[in-house]
């Protein structure tokens, strides 16, 4: 990609870009450093299944923004318990904060998520049920 964006090329297509792969959905950063070195931020688009969420979890060095695209959630950010969220909804965690995202609805959630600065991504390649599906495959959602 750093090639692509010499010749002019400074963008990302869903069908060019791996899939990460989770036990409760799957994510594409369409923005990181894996793709564009020295980027600032990373942004990409998490799927959640429903009735699924990940745990409590920290970004030690990066804050991080969520956007609710479609899909009804509970959020937790701190202390600040259980909240509500849906479509059109931005959550705002900063740095080293735990937090928590679980799809309450029973369609997939859709998120756009952004970290500041990037590469808070890594740490998520080290879940156990972490899987990577190349460039235009798939995920195989199972019912259950």
């Amino acid at each position: 990609m750093a090639e692509q964006i010499a010749q002019g090329r400074a963008y990302t297509k869903q069908s060019e870009i791996t899939t990460d792969v989770f036990d409760w959905g799957c994510i594409k950063w369409g923005v990181s450093t894996d793709i564009f070195p020295g980027a600032p931020i990373t942004v990409g688009e998490v799927v959640i299944n429903p009735n699924h969420g990940h745990d409590l979890h920290t970004h030690p060095e990066s804050d991080e923004v969520l956007y609710i695209i479609e899909g009804t959630g509970e959020q937790t950010v701190a202390d600040s318990g259980k909240f509500a969220v849906g479509p059109g909804d931005s959550i705002y965690i900063p740095k080293g904060t735990v937090h928590s995202t679980f799809n309450t609805g029973w369609t997939q959630m859709r998120i756009l998520a952004v970290y500041a600065p990037g590469g808070a991504e890594a740490a998520l390649r080290t879940d156990p049920n972490y899987l990577a599906l190349p460039a235009g495959s798939n995920p195989n959602w199972v019912r259950g």
